[in-house]
C-alpha cells in the first residue's frame, strides 16, 4: 500500500503543476492573440515589446503590463498613443480575470464592446478614448459593479446606453462625442465627481445631478431639456412612460398601507404583551445586569484581569431607569439581533487609549462575529444630539466609510459598535514594524484617492447638517478584508480649534462665528492634508516634539523640496513629478487660512487627475 503511494505521488505532483501551468498558458495565449488583433501588422514590434508566447508578461516586462507585486497575474494593460489600427477584442483581454485597468487611449482601434467584458469583473478603469470603435455597448458592462473611470469618448459608438445606476463606485464618466441615443444614462450621480456626455443624440429630460455638473456637460445634444439648459420640457411625458410611473405610485400606496397596518398591529401586541409581563421578572433583569459590573475594587488580582477582559468597556451599573433595550441597533446586517447583554458578557481586548475614549476587539458567538466598541466618555455633545447625528449618519453611506452597527448613549457615556477592521490602520502601515517598506508609492496615492473621494462624498451629503469627520488622522484610516481603506468614526467628534496643529490658533478668528460647521469641514481638509504629508515623507505627525506640518513648510520654504520625501519612495523609482504635485495639494489643504483652502470635492477632483496620470504612464517602460 505504502509502495503504491509512493509512486502515485510524482504523477499527483506532475498533475498538479501542469494544470497550474496550462491556465497560465491559456491567459498568455489570449493576451498574445489580444495584441495581435490590435497591432494588425503595421505596428513595429520588437523581441523588446513581448507579447509572445516565449515570454512571461511579468518577469519579462511586456510592454504595457504591470502586474501584482508577486508578478503573479496581469493587472494592467496600458497601451495609449502606440498608433494601434487593428481590431477590439474585449473577450481576449478579459481572460486576465484580475484585470483592473485596460487604457487603449489616442490609437485607431476599430471594432466593439462585446458582452464578454462582463469577464472582467475586476476591472475599475476603462480608457479607449480617441478611437474609431463603434457598435451599441453590451449590457453587460453594468455588471462591472468595481468601475471607477469609464472613458470612451471621441469614438463612433450608438444606440442607448445600458443602466449603470447599480455602479455606486463610478466617479468619472465621459463619453462625449459619440452618436450615442436615448435618454441620459441613468447613473449613480451622488458619487460622480467628472461628467461629459455632449456632442451626442441624447433627449429628454436631464435628470438632478445635485449641483455638480454644469450644461457644458449636456451641450451638443439638441433634444435635451430641462431647467440646466435653459429648456423647458414637455409638461405631458410619453403615455408609456406616465403609464409605468402611476402603476409604479399605486404599488407604493398600497404597499404603505399594508406596511402601516402591520406596524399598528405589531404595536398593540407589543403593550398587551408588556402589560401581562410580571415586574418581578424587569428587576430580576436590572438585577442580574449590575452584577455583570466592574469587580476591579473587590476582586482578587486574577479575577480583576478576567473582569478587566470581559467588561471594562460595558456599562458600570443600569443608570437611573435606562433598560437594556437602550442599545439603539443600526441598519447595518452585522447589527442584527445584537442585544446589550450580548456586549456586557462578551470577552473584551483593549486596543487602545486616547483623549477622546477607549476602543475594544469585542468576539460574539465564539469568536464567529468580531465587533470593535468605541467606549467615549466626557463628551460636550449632548444625548439627543448624539442620537440625530448617528442616525443621520446610518441614512448616508459610503463604501469607503465605516459605518455603525449600534450605539448606546447616556449621561455618563457613550457607547459606539462598528465591524472589526482586521488589517490594520494606515498609521500602523506607515510606523509600525516595517515602516512602509511594503507599501509603495502607487498604493499609497490610491489610498490618498480613495479616502479624499469619500471624504469629499461625505462633505457634499452632510454639509447641511453640520456633521463633519472632527477627528480625521491616519489611525482612523483602517483596511478592510479586501485591504481597501475605509474612514472609521466619521462624526463621532465635533471640531476643537485645539486639535490643529499647524499655527490654526493665527487663523481660527476669520470663521465667521455664524457659521461654526465651516470650521469643522475646513478642519478635515486641514487634518486630510496632514494625512497626505504622512503618506509622502513616511513620518507620523509628531516626532520628538516636532510638528510634522511646520516642518515640511520650512524645508519647502528653504528649496529644499526633495528632502521632504519619503526615502523608500525615491528608491522605488516613484516619480517626483507627481509627488511634488502631491505636496502642492497636501500645502493647499493645511493653507493656515480656512478660507484659502480648497473644498474636499476639488480636493478629490485634483488628486483623482493625478491618479489617472499614474495609471497612464506606470505601465510603459
Amino acid at each position: 500500500m505504502n509502495r503504491v503511494s509512493v509512486r502515485i505521488l510524482p504523477v499527483l505532483i506532475f498533475l498538479l503543476f501542469h494544470v497550474s501551468k496550462s491556465e497560465d498558458e491559456e491567459v498568455k495565449r489570449s493576451l498574445v492573440g489580444f495584441m495581435d488583433k490590435l497591432a494588425a501588422g503595421n505596428v513595429g514590434r520588437d523581441q523588446s515589446w513581448g507579447w509572445n508566447m516565449s515570454s512571461d508578461p511579468c518577469n519579462d516586462k511586456w510592454i504595457g503590463v504591470s502586474c501584482d507585486t508577486l508578478s503573479k497575474s496581469v493587472k494592467k494593460v496600458v497601451l495609449d498613443e502606440l498608433n494601434l489600427t487593428g481590431v477590439l477584442d474585449i473577450g481576449f483581454a478579459c481572460k486576465a480575470s484580475s484585470l483592473s485597468v485596460l487604457s487603449l487611449h489616442s490609437n485607431n482601434v476599430v471594432g466593439s464592446i462585446s458582452e464578454e467584458i462582463r469577464n472582467c469583473k475586476h476591472l475599475t478603469h476603462l480608457y479607449v478614448s480617441g478611437n474609431q470603435i463603434s457598435g451599441h455597448l453590451p449590457v453587460s458592462l453594468k455588471q462591472l459593479s468595481n468601475l471607477k473611470r469609464f472613458d470612451i469618448s471621441n469614438n463612433n459608438f450608438s444606440g442607448e446606453f445600458p443602466d449603470f445606476s447599480q455602479i455606486s463606485g463610478l466617479i468619472t464618466f465621459f463619453a462625449q462625442n459619440n452618436q450615442l441615443t436615448g435618454e441620459v444614462p441613468n447613473l449613480d450621480f451622488s458619487h460622480l465627481l467628472q461628467l461629459n456626455i455632449s456632442n451626442n443624440n441624447f433627449s429628454g429630460p436631464i435628470p438632478d445631478v445635485k449641483g455638480r455638473f454644469s450644461a457644458d456637460s449636456f451641450s451638443g445634444n439638441p433634444g435635451l431639456c430641462g431647467e440646466l439648459v435653459s429648456k423647458p420640457c414637455p409638461s405631458t411625458p410619453p403615455s408609456k412612460r406616465k403609464s409605468n410611473h402611476s402603476s409604479i405610485k399605486r404599488f407604493f400606496i398600497y404597499s404603505g398601507y399594508a406596511v402601516l397596518c402591520l406596524i399598528v398591529v405589531l404595536f398593540v401586541a407589543f403593550k398587551l404583551v408588556s402589560k401581562m409581563k410580571p415586574k418581578d421578572d424587569k428587576e430580576a433583569v436590572e438585577t442580574n445586569t449590575s452584577r455583570r459590573s466592574y469587580k476591579t475594587s473587590t476582586t482578587t488580582s486574577n479575577e480583576s484581569k478576567i473582569a478587566e477582559n470581559k467588561s471594562e468597556y460595558s456599562i458600570s451599573s443600569v443608570e437611573s431607569g435606562v433598560a437594556l433595550s437602550s442599545l439603539v441597533v443600526l441598519t447595518s446586517p452585522t447589527g442584527q439581533g445584537l442585544r446589550f447583554e450580548d456586549l456586557l458578557r462578551a470577552p473584551a481586548e483593549l486596543l487602545g487609549k486616547g483623549k477622546h475614549g477607549s476602543l475594544y476587539k469585542v468576539m460574539l458567538d465564539n469568536g464567529v462575529t468580531t465587533l470593535a466598541v468605541k467606549r467615549i466618555k466626557d463628551w460636550s455633545v449632548d444625548s439627543k444630539e448624539f442620537k440625530r447625528r448617528m442616525k443621520r449618519l446610518d441614512q448616508t453611506r459610503h463604501p469607503s466609510v465605516l459605518p455603525s452597527v449600534a450605539f448606546y448613549c447616556s449621561q455618563q457615556e457613550k457607547l459606539l459598535v462598528y465591524e472589526y477592521q482586521p488589517n490594520g490602520s494606515l498609521f500602523r502601515l506607515l510606523h509600525g514594524a516595517q515602516s512602509g517598506q511594503a507599501f509603495g508609492w502607487e498604493s499609497r496615492l490610491n489610498v490618498a484617492a480613495i479616502v479624499g473621494e469619500a471624504l469629499a462624498f461625505m462633505h457634499e451629503e452632510l454639509g447641511e447638517d453640520g456633521i463633519a469627520h472632527g477627528n480625521l488622522k491616519s489611525t482612523n484610516i483602517l483596511f478592510n478584508q479586501n485591504k481597501d481603506p475605509c474612514i472609521s468614526e466619521y462624526g463621532l467628534m465635533v471640531f476643537q480649534t485645539q486639535d490643529l496643529s499647524f499655527d490654526f490658533q493665527s487663523s481660527k478668528d476669520a470663521l465667521d462665528p455664524a457659521a461654526p460647521t465651516y470650521g469643522s469641514f475646513k478642519a478635515d481638509i486641514y487634518s486630510f492634508g496632514v494625512i497626505l504629508l504622512e503618506l509622502l515623507t513616511g513620518k507620523p505627525v509628531h516626532t520628538n516634539g516636532i510638528d510634522l506640518a511646520r516642518w515640511v513648510h520650512s524645508v519647502v520654504t528653504e528649496e529644499w523640496t526633495v528632502e521632504v520625501f519619503d526615502k523608500v519612495l525615491i528608491s522605488q523609482g516613484a516619480s517626483e513629478e507627481r509627488l511634488l504635485n502631491l505636496l502642492q495639494i497636501a500645502l493647499k489643504c493645511i493653507n493656515p487660512n480656512p478660507y484659502e483652502r480648497p473644498n474636499m470635492n476639488q480636493v478629490a477632483v485634483m488628486i483623482s487627475t493625478l491618479k489617472d496620470e499614474e495609471d497612464r504612464s506606470s505601465s510603459h517602460p
